[in-house]
């Protein structure tokens, strides 16, 4: 772990150079952000802000607004960062697990009871916990099977989408409730929230979607890289908890419990299809992330001691992730002078 006393002196002995040529990469790295489209950047290294930047939405939003929810009390645009909400219902599990309500190896029917798919009794039996974290279940959008539970990664977010029924279940609260009183309260995520979203996201088939905001995002993620903690100290996840959350999957190195992994070169991506390769050959291996669409991005990088969060729409380079971090990368690395 890189001490933050050494880091902090060493920064009062930079030489005004040093500086120069850091202020000089952090500023390609603002540029490049707010040319692909960014609304909200945030850079934070060992608890220091680095960058924060918020940008107007496009004139021209188009799809994007659908994932528009207003403004914080602070300014921030509040936004359904998408897909990125798998990676905090894999914290949620993580809790459950920790306060003995989820055994994530048990069948998902012990939760749901039979008949939440639509493949038959015994394939359904089989389908375990676990098989919706890792995006493992064996079945297809509509539910129905297509090969043996575990055996194979497919990114599906109708059936992930039980995952949050399962918890509900599990702990007896609403999916807000246990979410307020587990993660975004004690980590001071205030303007954070479930939402039901509009008729023109209905057809993804998970019809809430998480509302938040750059800080808020920051603030998730610094409980991640703080290993379960709190900024007060409070535990909120165990480590052994993120340890297992953040774990190879079977069916994919580069996929954990509903979290990307970039430690594998032999991780299945999403794109044309699975292919393999570094989930983000350019950023350092330990990089975990959560991942939405329209290339919303939360980074969290243990080495570094770093949280990068990115929103807005989509970014119209295809590359976005390589070309960031190809500038990200020597802007937070202490050993670069």
């Amino acid at each position: 772990m890189i001490d933050r006393r050494s880091l902090l002196a060493a920064a009062l002995s930079a030489g005004p150079a040093t500086e120069a040529r850091a202020s000089d990469r952090l500023g390609r790295v603002e540029a490049y952000a707010r040319e692909q489209g960014t609304t909200g950047f945030l850079v934070v290294q060992d608890r220091r802000v680095l960058l924060d930047r918020r940008w107007p939405a496009p004139g021209n939003p188009g799809a994007f607004s659908a994932f528009l929810h207003g403004k914080s009390a602070d300014g921030a645009l509040l936004e359904d960062v998408a897909s990125q909400q798998k990676s905090v219902v894999g914290v949620l599990c993580a809790i459950a697990v920790d306060r003995g309500l989820l055994d994530v190896m048990r069948p998902v029917t012990a939760y749901l009871g039979a008949g939440w798919s639509r493949a038959s009794k015994d394939q359904e039996a089989a389908i375990r916990v676990i098989h919706l974290l890792h995006m493992s279940s064996g079945l297809g959008d509509d539910f129905r099977y297509v090969s043996p539970a575990g055996a194979n990664f497919s990114y599906n977010t109708p059936v992930y989408a039980a995952s949050k029924r399962v918890l509900e279940v599990a702990s007896g609260l609403s999916l807000e409730g246990l979410t307020r009183e587990w993660l975004t309260g004690p980590a001071g995520m205030a303007d954070t929230a479930w939402r039901l979203r509009p008729g023109s996201l209905s057809d993804v088939g998970n019809p809430t979607g998480l509302v938040t905001c750059t800080r808020d995002l920051v603030r998730f993620g610094q409980v991640v890289l703080d290993r379960g903690l709190a900024a007060d100290g409070r535990r909120i996840v165990s480590e052994a908890g993120l340890a297992a959350m953040l774990s190879p999957s079977p069916a994919n190195p580069g996929y954990g419990r509903l979290w990307w992994l970039n430690a594998s070169d032999r991780a299945l991506r999403l794109g044309a299809g699975a292919v393999p390769g570094r989930l983000i050959p350019t950023a350092p291996t330990d990089l975990v992330a959560a991942l939405g669409a329209m290339d919303r991005k939360l980074y969290v990088v243990p080495s570094r001691r770093l949280v990068v969060v990115r929103l807005g729409p989509a970014a119209p380079d295809p590359r976005f992730d390589q070309n960031l971090w190809s500038l990200l990368g020597p802007a937070t690395d202490p050993g670069t002078a």
